[in-house]
């Protein structure tokens, strides 16, 4: 079975931990940091499923941040295990809205929300940086991980 023959998702998670590289002198995730991290779920999120940015290249178009907010909530430290949790929000035809969240795995089994935002992604030109249509291959395969392909797919079943 492929990536994109898996089953739909509304909700993927990835999981990690945090690395020097993510925090400060003291040990503390530096603020912009969780971007990237947030950004690297979602792209991994992606891939999972057949729709990373090696997919998208493939068939002629690349993606780019257009819009991101991010709320922050708790600090999170070196070596901190993390889940990342996406949900593709909206597919468009140019466009992918996806809310992710940024949590550190207690060992009591709880999560523990550090940071949360949205990303907004508009498929580009490679060369011209230009917009163009998302792939219809991987809009197909985005709209079949957002919450309301997951409702339907468990509604058919």
């Amino acid at each position: 079975m492929t990536p994109a023959d898996a089953p739909a998702t509304a909700v993927g998670t990835v999981r990690r931990r945090i690395e020097h590289v993510d925090t400060d002198a003291s040990g503390v995730v530096h603020f912009s940091r969780y971007v990237s991290l947030l950004e690297t779920f979602v792209l991994d999120h992606f891939e999972e499923h057949g729709a990373g940015l090696a997919r998208i290249a493939e068939l002629g178009a690349d993606l780019a941040v257009t819009e991101l907010t991010v709320r922050y909530r708790r600090p999170g430290a070196y070596r901190d295990p993390i889940v990342g949790e996406v949900v593709v929000e909206h597919v468009g035809a140019a466009r992918v809205r996806v809310a992710a969240s940024l949590l550190r795995e207690e060992t009591n089994g709880s999560r523990t929300e550090l940071a949360s935002g949205t990303l907004t992604f508009a498929a580009v030109h490679p060369t011209t940086g230009g917009p163009v249509p998302l792939p219809p291959t991987v809009r197909h395969t985005l709209k079949g991980i957002t919450p309301d392909a997951a409702r339907h797919d468990t509604a058919a079943h």
